[in-house]
């Protein structure tokens, strides 16, 4: 283990991490899977050899190379060799497919695309509406390579760079991560090296507090900012071995976790949920896994999790694409939920606003407004889409789009929702969130999606409508959905309108895009109370 100290902002740059840890702890393994095992001078070798091979393939300093593939080692090697050229990368969800990923791909603007063997079909497929100015594949041996394109293998054979970063600044854009498109088109959020470095140095690094001997455990996609930020960039400032899955599995996490010998993970929290549901064994503490963070976790499983898989859960907080770390629960009393938010750090100040930039009183909803009180704390921009930025700030406070209330006693905060899910009804402010959790507990219902329909009477309020899918032979009216609300729920959360539906709109990483609903509206057919 070798935790580096970056608190000067020169050595806040990837390349010159890794080579850092080269040097003084070069022998430690860093990235591990079954078949390839990289340690940190290797590393450093290995991605000078590839950033002279994307250099010959045209990369230059504000460049980007766009990476479709699975999880593997090769795709952080070639991350940190485009970042030793001063280029940028752009990971691309391999869920994607179709016009969505040839949306992605054009509006990537990669000079290079990387891929591998299993995903090339796909982008082969798409080659009368995409093009790459240049290709680069991994696991060529099995392929048939389009003309032009290169093996992975060819890119790694050439000789290494030789480069001091004098060049590099911790304010440069390393990566362009694309939200999800829930509400809207999606946007890449260019990332500065500080704005990782902060949330690991900050805020995942202090919860971990990684001792000698630990081992990370990443089973999230490395199309994931979590992933980095829990898992890859952790491990690089750490000096620790840092084991890539391609793939997450309830039956396999705990016998490949014991097989690499991990003490530490992080996952999502559907994944903690199917963990716990999984049939108890009578081995389940039989683990090296000594901390977890599941996000977001019920708070009613939180001890009895711990005590079944014998390890300690780490309190979760908040983070953005556009700002990597906006509160955490680091100090906080133990009586605080495990559920909160927490508080932001000392670099960033918060304030809780109302529709007109005002803040609001404690204890009610307003947006999260974040404002810097040091550079390059949040994102560079989105890329290519001057205006989306222009619209993301009031003055010097970034408008997160997410809703929290504050706690008078203990500072803290919590979460209540998206803004632009949540809605205001009869005078009272709903979290949709809320009125989903509510409405999924009724048998009949498969899935549900809230939104706010405008009202015609009051222009600062909305209707509430439900879209629901039913599971298959179930049958429910809108009367019997309305009477289950009004039984388990505040008064407030029975709908004015409900569609029944065959399925909702998803976007290829399975989140509903309620802004189709709220275009779609109302119809002749909508139940309207």
């Amino acid at each position: 283990m070798n935790k580096l100290d970056l608190s000067r902002h020169q050595d806040r740059i990837f390349p010159k991490i890794l080579r850092r840890q080269a040097q003084e702890n070069g022998d430690t393994r860093f990235l591990v899977t079954d078949a390839l095992t990289v340690n940190f001078a290797e590393a450093d070798l290995l991605t000078d050899r590839l950033a002279t091979g994307l250099s010959a393939m045209g990369l230059k300093k504000g460049g980007r190379i766009a990476l479709y593939m699975g999880s593997r080692p090769e795709m952080i090697l070639l991350t940190l060799a485009a970042n030793k050229l001063g280029a940028a990368w752009v990971p691309v969800n391999t869920d994607y497919k179709g016009d969505w990923l040839v949306d992605t791909l054009q509006r990537s603007r990669g000079d290079i695309l990387i891929t591998d063997h299993d995903h090339l079909a796909r982008v082969t497929d798409l080659a009368s509406k995409y093009k790459a100015p240049a290709l680069v594949v991994l696991d060529a041996a099995g392929s048939v390579l389009p003309d032009g394109a290169i093996s992975y293998e060819a890119l790694a054979a050439h000789e290494p760079l030789v480069s001091d970063y004098a060049d590099l600044d911790y304010a440069d854009t390393c990566a362009i991560l694309w939200t999800s498109g829930t509400t809207g088109k999606s946007k890449g959020a260019m990332q500065n090296y500080n704005g990782w470095i902060r949330a690991i140095t900050t805020g995942a690094s202090p919860l971990f507090d990684s001792q000698p001997g630990d081992i990370i455990f990443c089973v999230l996609p490395l199309f994931n900012a979590a992933a980095w930020v829990t898992c890859v960039y952790r491990a690089l400032i750490e000096g620790i071995p840092c084991v890539i899955e391609p793939r997450y599995s309830v039956t396999t996490f705990w016998p490949r976790l014991k097989h690499f010998g991990a003490t530490q993970t992080f996952v999502i929290g559907a994944m903690g949920v199917y963990l716990w549901n999984a049939e108890p064994q009578q081995d389940d503490a039989d683990n090296p896994l000594r901390v977890a963070q599941i996000v977001p976790f019920p708070p009613d499983k939180w001890t009895a999790f711990e005590k079944r898989f014998g390890l300690r859960l780490i309190r979760s907080g908040l983070g953005q694409s556009e700002c990597q770390l906006v509160m955490n629960q680091s100090g906080l009393p133990e009586s605080v939920p495990v559920y909160a938010l927490g508080v932001p750090p000392a670099d960033l100040e918060i304030q809780l606003c109302d529709d007109d930039g005002k803040p609001v009183p404690d204890g009610e909803p307003g947006e999260i407004c974040v404002r810097p009180l040091e550079p390059n704390i949040l994102f560079n921009g989105y890329f290519d889409a001057p205006e989306a930025t222009a619209a993301a700030f009031r003055g010097e406070f970034f408008l997160t789009g997410d809703l929290a209330r504050r706690d008078p006693e203990s500072g803290a905060y919590f979460f209540v929702d998206r803004k632009k899910d949540a809605l205001r009804r009869a005078g009272r402010n709903i979290s949709t969130m809320e009125v989903e959790g509510v409405v999924r507990r009724h048998p009949a219902v498969a899935d549900v999606a809230a939104f706010g329909i405008p009202s015609e009477e009051i222009d600062s309020e909305h209707e509430l409508k439900l879209n629901v899918a039913l599971l298959p032979g179930e049958s429910l009216s809108a009367e019997q959905l309305c009477d289950f609300i009004a039984a388990n729920a505040p008064y407030y959360f029975v709908p004015r309108y409900i569609d029944f539906v065959d399925a909702l709109p998803y976007t290829p990483t399975n989140k509903v895009q309620k802004f189709v609903l709220r275009e779609q509206g109302v119809s002749a057919a909508t139940w309207d109370q």
